[in-house]
């Protein structure tokens, strides 16, 4: 059940679209698919990772957070139950379903920091898990570039560095 890897950064914007060019332009970031949240975000491309960029008009500090990827979501979700520590207010459901299946689960830690534990497909889940999960298509509509979003990006070709 460890993590197996640190899949994204999520930061706060002021204004999303000037902090967007900023990576663009300052280190070559790419704009990658992204799925409509119903609030402004991008996904960025960092080589096989990803930054994570949204603008929110309220107090946005308790929305930025960090991603791990799990290969057993379901352990990760009954400790996190029985620590009484999953987070079903800062994105309204602790367990969200992705347009193209992945699957973020929400909780915090002692500190009050969020985490969010990605998992590749719902499908995988147990059903009783599965029921639980929100599907974030249902609560917004998505087009078809935001149904191309993926949490787990493949591995750029190796380049020479310049």
């Amino acid at each position: 059940m460890p993590a197996q890897a640190l899949n994204h950064v999520s930061i706060v914007a002021k204004n999303l679209e000037e902090s967007v060019r900023f990576y663009e332009e300052v280190f070559g970031l790419i704009r990658i698919p992204t799925p409509n949240f119903g609030h402004p975000v991008q996904w960025l491309r960092v080589g096989d990772l990803q930054l994570h960029i949204f603008e929110r008009p309220e107090d946005a500090r308790r929305y930025a957070h960090f991603a791990l990827t799990v290969d057993d979501l379901t352990a990760v979700y009954e400790k996190a139950q029985e620590r009484g520590c999953l987070d079903s207010d800062t994105f309204s459901h602790f367990l969200v379903e992705l347009p193209n299946g992945n699957v973020q689960l929400y909780l915090r830690d002692p500190a009050g920091n969020l985490i969010e534990v990605d998992y590749p497909n719902v499908e995988l889940l147990p059903p009783e898990l599965r029921a639980q999960c929100v599907r974030l298509a249902d609560r917004h509509p998505q087009n078809d570039w935001n149904r191309q979003a993926t949490l787990f990006l493949e591995a750029l070709p190796a380049s020479s560095a310049g």
